[in-house]
């Protein structure tokens, strides 16, 4: 505590605090010195004498002062921060790395800090969690309008950000690149040339140079496939079987409708902003977008799957899209009457979205880039979601469709391999660095 009852402490402060404007170091030294003779915890004094110590190169006398300041203010990050500097500085890397995350627990937006605590996991040899540290330290304070260029960046870490930019570049090209190797020798360089492309694109190294205007992948686009909002159904030889058991599956859907309290919101958000920029109303009744999952992200179902046990195993026949945490996405899709879902983008173009309409009343429509299409039951369509889409029930009845995502048929066996390795590993590094991945 701060013993300001003793008279001479305001004076050993202000000569202090005189010592460091003026340049005179050995005055700010001999002060604070004085002044921790009157408050051995001032944390002032212990900072700044630190600081002198560090100029000074004793950098182990800094980390004792440091010490006795953490251990008087405990939680206090700047400390911390500065302790991690004075054990880096000394040599101490492992110490230096606990001091620094538990300042960054109590204060995470010190850049700086985490930025120095990917160069310290670097040196010791961790070098993903470098490389996710180090994204995470960018990805933060660009979003705070920090690090976007010289001018928003202090001058003192100019060279340190630009240094751990190129770090983040090229350790990403890096890691990502691996996830090929194997599939490399499967299948041969040659096969994989796209998605070198795709990668590229995804890192900002390469333009997207996108040939339809209208298409806009949220996350991840792959190049070299024709730009088309609805593909054509001989592209997709198994949409004649799913379209023959369109009554098995609607009679399966009509028991699940039945006990509409087994239904869930498709957006899954408990926020009325995020509801309200994708659903609008056109009548009295609250907008409504609801779904009953057989997958969702990835993830099965098991309890729907064993109530509709013939729609399960007809999805299960399907060359559905596989990919962690993403795909597929099965369910049946229910638009309460009189509700539109506002235009949108889906995540990338490798996959493609099926919809086999099981009740469709009159003044249903789905548009995808613009092209409006009328859904009819037991009719199939399948469409690029990376294209603006949206869909609109006008009626007074509930619309329904069965909606299940299948693999672009213009990418190989070699590129949906890779493809689904690759969003596995983004996701991962992602989820390492405090990164959202789109999903969706």
């Amino acid at each position: 505590m701060k013993n300001e009852s003793d008279p001479r402490s305001a004076d050993y402060r202000e000569q202090a605090r005189a010592g460091l404007r003026q340049g005179d170091l050995a005055l700010a030294e001999q002060a604070y010195s004085d002044l921790l003779e009157t408050d051995p915890d001032d944390l002032e004094a212990l900072r700044q004498l630190a600081n002198i110590q560090l100029a000074r190169g004793a950098a182990n006398r800094a980390v004792e002062l440091l010490v006795i300041a953490d251990r008087a203010h405990p939680g206090d990050a700047v400390t911390l921060h500065q302790l991690g500097v004075a054990r880096m500085t000394s040599g101490d890397f492992r110490g230096a790395v606990a001091d620094l995350r538990r300042g960054l627990e109590i204060a995470p937006n010190m850049f700086v800090a985490r930025l120095r605590l990917g160069m310290l996991l670097d040196q010791l040899g961790e070098k993903y969690e470098a490389l996710a540290t180090s994204f995470m330290a960018i990805n933060a304070a660009q979003a705070h309008g920090r690090w976007l260029s010289d001018e928003t960046t202090a001058p003192e870490y100019r060279d340190a950000v630009k240094s751990a930019m190129q770090y983040v570049n090229v350790g990403r090209h890096d890691l990502f690149d691996a996830v090929l190797e194997p599939l490399r020798q499967r299948y041969g360089k040659s096969e994989l040339v796209r998605v070198e492309r795709c990668i590229a694109i995804y890192l900002g190294e390469q333009e997207a140079n996108l040939p339809d205007s209208r298409q806009q992948p949220k996350f991840l686009y792959f190049p070299g496939v024709p730009s088309q909002p609805y593909y054509p159904r001989e592209r997709f030889p198994w949409l004649a079987e799913l379209e023959a058991n369109t009554a098995v599956i609607r009679e399966e859907l009509r028991s699940v409708l039945s006990q509409p309290q087994d239904l869930e919101s498709f957006l899954q958000t408990d926020s009325p902003q995020d509801t309200a920029d994708l659903l609008r109303s056109s009548g009295a009744r609250q907008a409504a977008w609801d779904a009953y999952f057989f997958h969702r992200h990835g993830e099965r179902y098991d309890a729907h799957a064993a109530r509709c046990p013939q729609t399960a195993a007809i999805l299960d026949a399907l060359p559905l899209a596989h990919v962690r945490e993403h795909s597929p996405e099965t369910l049946y899709s229910v638009l309460q009457p009189g509700t539109h879902i506002l235009p949108h983008r889906g995540v990338t173009n490798t996959r493609l979205v099926t919809h086999l309409p099981l009740i469709v009343p009159s003044d249903c429509a789905l548009r995808v880039g613009g092209e409006i299409h009328e859904w009819q039951e037991g009719r199939c369509v399948t469409f690029d979601d990376t294209y603006e889409h949206e869909a609109w029930n006008n009626s007074a009845e509930t619309r329904v469709v069965l909606i299940l995502d299948s693999w672009n048929p213009d990418l190989s066996e070699a590129e949906r391999a890779a493809v689904a390795d690759l969003v596995g590993v983004i996701g991962d590094f992602n989820r390492a660095s405090d990164v959202v991945t789109p999903k969706g």
